[in-house]
């Protein structure tokens, strides 16, 4: 079976642009040989076009992902369609699959189990999530499977992100809102991160450009992960962060302008008029926005950055949903005229 044989260095970009020409053989596993990755591809002209080289190697199934694709198709033998209707979304960060029953189901726990482990064979805790708690938004969890632990080793983006879910917020779904950035920013650039966690937006940024990165977090048990993170991915990165302890609405006034701030705002938090004040060339701001409020959104950040003598454009994407008709946004505002622009 054909796979394509790509520097290590390239093989994440690589991989997302065969999904997205629909080539990429997901029932195989990826295979490491030295400086280089074996990707597995389905058998396409277009492969020969993309200027590797193509080899017709054995690469292993991956268990049961060929029967398993879906944890609803899994059940579909055990739940009824009725049940079914119930299922929620989950999340799996690194060997912990992250869950939430809803009380029709709770008589079915240990079939979901069931379900999650065949889907996910890797998979050693199964947690069930609680309210969020505190200033930092951690959750509440209570294991109902394997290991009694929530601390884990979390793979994304050709980095390893050290997590504890008891201890600091993570959200595994802005994986590819986090490449989108890391692909926007440029060699060279100075960058800001407030509110930056376990440092999942600073490591994917550092992974792939050689800039500079300052990060700001309050809660110290994320900071404590976080500089474990730099450590634990030090050879990966092309680019450079420091990481500084304490309340971004302390810390920022005292620092200098960047080229680009990228502030993953917590939820009832306003630090529109800080960020920006602290942008030269870029801001991507993330707010929680009800749908019907989106055009009064992008309102207030043009009327926000009149007021610092800026002049910009704005276009706000969707994220994720976070309830019905209110989505999680990121506003990505360039200053065409600003002050500090040369």
């Amino acid at each position: 079976m054909p796979a394509v044989k790509v520097p290590a260095t390239e093989a994440e970009p690589v991989k997302r642009k065969l999904k997205k020409l629909g080539i990429y053989d997901g029932k195989r596993r990826p295979r490491r040989e030295g400086n280089f990755v074996l990707l597995p591809v389905t058998d396409s002209p277009q492969v020969q076009g993309m200027g590797y080289e193509v080899l017709d190697v054995e690469l292993p199934l991956r268990p049961e992902r060929q029967i398993y694709k879906n944890l609803e198709t899994v059940l579909a033998d055990r739940l009824t369609p009725e049940e079914l209707k119930y299922l929620r979304r989950y999340d799996v960060i690194g060997d912990i699959a992250v869950v939430q029953i809803p009380r029709e189901l709770r008589h079915r726990v240990d079939d979901i189990v069931w379900g999650l482990r065949k889907v996910h064979p890797f998979i050693r805790v199964v947690a069930q999530k609680g309210f969020h708690e505190g200033a930092f938004r951690i959750r509440e969890y209570s294991i109902i499977w394997g290991e009694r632990r929530l601390e884990t080793i979390h793979k994304e983006n050709g980095v390893e992100i050290k997590v504890d879910l008891s201890r600091a917020f993570f959200n595994p779904r802005m994986k590819g809102e986090r490449y989108r950035l890391a692909q926007l920013v440029r060699d060279g650039e100075r960058i800001l991160i407030p509110f930056a966690g376990v440092l999942p937006y600073a490591l994917v940024i550092a992974r792939y450009k050689r800039v500079r990165i300052t990060a700001v977090e309050l809660n110290e048990e994320a900071y404590r992960l976080g500089l474990e993170n730099i450590e634990l991915n030090r050879k990966r990165l092309k680019g450079e962060i420091e990481f500084i302890p304490g309340n971004a609405f302390d810390v920022l006034p005292e620092l200098p302008t960047y080229d680009r701030v990228i502030s993953p705002t917590p939820r009832d938090v306003d630090a529109l008029a800080l960020t920006l004040s602290k942008a030269e060339r870029w801001l991507h701001y993330y707010d929680f926005v009800h749908e019907a409020d989106i055009e009064d959104f992008k309102a207030r950040i043009i009327e926000a950055c009149a007021l610092q003598g800026k002049e910009c454009a704005v276009k706000v994407k969707k994220v994720s949903d976070f309830k019905p008709h209110v989505f999680k946004v990121c506003a990505d505002v360039e200053f065409t005229k600003a002050k500090n622009w040369s």
